[in-house]
């Protein structure tokens, strides 16, 4: 990866996956801070965390963000065959090239991958500490089953960005704001048919399909062995995560901090930027440091 200028606003730079698939990264903050890494949720892009990576960015940390594979910029796998080993050894790879282990910041489908590397008894944890948002171990499958139900919706695209802006906003209702053309030409690519599809490939809908709620034990067991620093943020108002699954998760890591942010659904960044920053930011000022000022 190129070596990012320590004051650039922003660097958009290409990981190489170990299997050779490249993938899209953004870095922002100075060179020698310390690391904050963010996975997104299936189906969407490192666009994301953009709010949230500047203002933590402005407060002394090195932000991190990529496109999954499938998603975004990032490349797409040519047989259409996507699994979850895949997207496990791109983030284990990703955080392990930082120059100091990060803190990873995981987002639903960013969170459990952080949970499958974290919790792997066998290899090195390549990070500091943890923070989920919005996902615990066990979902909630009505919500899972919305989020699925808007990324099939539009299979034939839409004729322009007045149309996927209408289908945003139904899916997000609790937004004041409407998404303009500006912020969804990052989410939005032209078919050779002229119509405007998401950025996601289709082809990754099987991976949740097949190997998601088959994975699911496996990331309970995960959880229990977890030893690093975890932090659970969870919307109010989310449908993936809820008072039950919390519980669970609490009980098979005790030693977890969790913020309710009580007015947020799963999207939880989107909806409560503010509260999401301050909660990453009094979670990773919270971590013991070494004498060189580097989270441990």
């Amino acid at each position: 990866m190129d070596s990012p200028n320590a004051h650039a606003a922003l660097q958009t730079q290409h990981f190489i996956a170990p299997d050779g698939l490249s993938l899209a990264v953004e870095r922002c903050g100075a060179a020698d801070a310390p690391v904050l890494l963010f996975a997104h949720g299936f189906g969407q892009t490192r666009q994301a965390w953009r709010g949230a990576t500047r203002k933590l960015a402005a407060a002394g940390w090195q932000c991190v963000s990529f496109d999954a594979r499938g998603h975004g910029d990032s490349g797409r796998v040519a047989d259409g065959r996507y699994h979850l080993a895949q997207f496990i050894e791109d983030l284990r790879a990703l955080a392990a090239a930082q120059p100091t282990p990060p803190v990873l910041i995981g987002a639903s489908m960013g969170g459990l991958l952080g949970i499958a590397v974290a919790g792997d008894a066998q290899r090195p944890v390549p990070f500091s500490a943890l923070a989920l948002i919005d996902i615990t171990p066990r979902w909630e499958p009505t919500g899972v089953a919305r989020i699925l139900e808007f990324m099939r919706a539009h299979p034939q695209g839409f004729a322009d960005y007045e149309a996927a802006t209408q289908a945003v906003a139904a899916y997000l209702p609790q937004r004041g704001a409407r998404k303009g053309e500006q912020r969804l030409r990052a989410l939005l690519r032209h078919g050779s048919d002229g119509r405007l599809r998401w950025h996601w490939d289709p082809a990754l809908l099987d991976v949740v399909e097949h190997e998601g709620r088959a994975q699911q034990q496996a990331l309970l067991d995960a959880t229990r062995r977890i030893r690093l620093p975890t932090l659970l943020v969870s919307g109010g108002l989310s449908d993936v995560v809820s008072a039950t699954t919390v519980d669970e998760f609490m009980q098979l890591l005790p030693g977890a901090v969790h913020v309710n942010v009580p007015g947020a659904t799963h999207m939880l960044a989107g909806d409560a930027n503010d509260a999401f920053v301050a909660a990453i930011a009094d979670f990773v000022r919270a971590l013991p440091r070494t004498p060189a000022g580097v989270v441990s």
